[in-house]
């Protein structure tokens, strides 16, 4: 298998003559959902050792299932063999018991739910189970890395991985340091990306780091134009698709990360930098809190049927000079 990848201009990081990443054999990945299972998927193909963790037993199987399938349209595309698809997922070995996940790993990568709480309880299991030799890495899209780590004892070697959705496509790793984080944690992880045929960018431990810094408060603002009735829901992201070349519209976007997801970074931006320009738009927080999340629920901006790729606009926003 071939694979072309942009990679930025900086010299191989090495440990006394051998490489950081080099000692990085076993990963384990702490969750089951889409970016989990993406994340195990990349692992895999690039010929790791993946440990994928879960409570629950069902959650795996429909992850390794997902995980097939998704090899399956590589194999149409002639991108990888079929060959190639069982031996990544021979790799893939599933556990309920985060002890036996962590046994021998040298990497973690959590991929749980974006909950602050959560995270945390994770990571001091994390710490107290995993080798001292092994980094923990979070997948975190916003929450503080410095925090995340200030749970644990080994804080130089917690770092971001902020991989992009759908992960086995997209190829940028948003690296994110901690305020301790040192820099063998660092050099590491930027060399495992590129083994994985990612492009790695390093970024510093901020509210919403660059990706969701940027992109949220545009998502914010296109939802705002719409709860005011400037524009209409097609027309807001047909302006920014053809106007801004953007692949997707923010609104036909937001749906595609979750409208609950973009709720809370919205929030850890306001609450982060304390300033009103980041509070979340009501509609978005009405639209939340109804349970309208876009493709997870099957409605958010727009109708979201399983195996259609017809874009059509909710009723709710249907109609031409949509008014609250």
């Amino acid at each position: 298998m071939s694979t072309t990848t942009l990679e930025p201009k900086m010299e191989t990081p090495t440990m006394n003559g051998t490489s950081y990443a080099s000692h990085i054999k076993n990963v384990t990945v702490i969750g089951a959902g889409t970016m989990g299972n993406g994340i195990c998927h990349v692992f895999a193909q690039c010929g790791y050792n993946v440990n994928m963790m879960d409570v629950s037993q069902d959650a795996m199987n429909r992850a390794i299932a997902t995980i097939g399938k998704n090899m399956d349209r590589q194999i149409a595309k002639q991108a990888i063999t079929e060959a190639d698809k069982e031996k990544a997922l021979s790799l893939i070995n599933t556990y309920t018991s985060m002890q036996d996940a962590l046994a021998d790993a040298d990497l973690v990568v959590e991929a749980a739910t974006e909950n602050i709480d959560l995270k945390l309880k994770i990571f001091e299991q994390l710490d107290a189970l995993a080798p001292e030799k092994c980094i923990l890495a979070t997948n975190t899209s916003s929450i503080s890395i410095t925090r995340i780590a200030s749970h644990t004892k080994r804080m130089h070697k917690v770092i971001g991985m902020h991989f992009m959705n759908p992960v086995p496509v997209m190829k940028l790793v948003e690296i994110i340091n901690g305020y301790a984080t040192d820099k063998a944690t660092t050099n590491a992880i930027i060399e495992l990306s590129k083994a994985i045929h990612k492009v790695p960018c390093v970024v510093n431990d901020y509210p919403g780091f660059i990706s969701n810094r940027i992109l949220m408060p545009m998502i914010n603002e296109a939802i705002l134009a719409l709860q005011e009735g400037v524009a209409d829901v097609e027309d807001i992201d047909t302006i920014m698709k053809l106007g801004m070349a953007h692949p997707m519209g923010p609104l036909q976007l937001a749906d595609f990360i979750g409208l609950d997801t973009c709720f809370s970074i919205m929030n850890v931006l306001h609450m982060g930098f304390g300033n009103q320009k980041y509070a979340p738009a009501t509609l978005l927080a009405n639209m939340v809190q109804a349970g309208f999340l876009g493709v997870k629920s099957g409605e958010g901006f727009y109708k979201h049927v399983p195996g259609s790729k017809e874009l059509v606009v909710s009723e709710r926003f249907a109609h031409k000079k949509w008014v609250p």
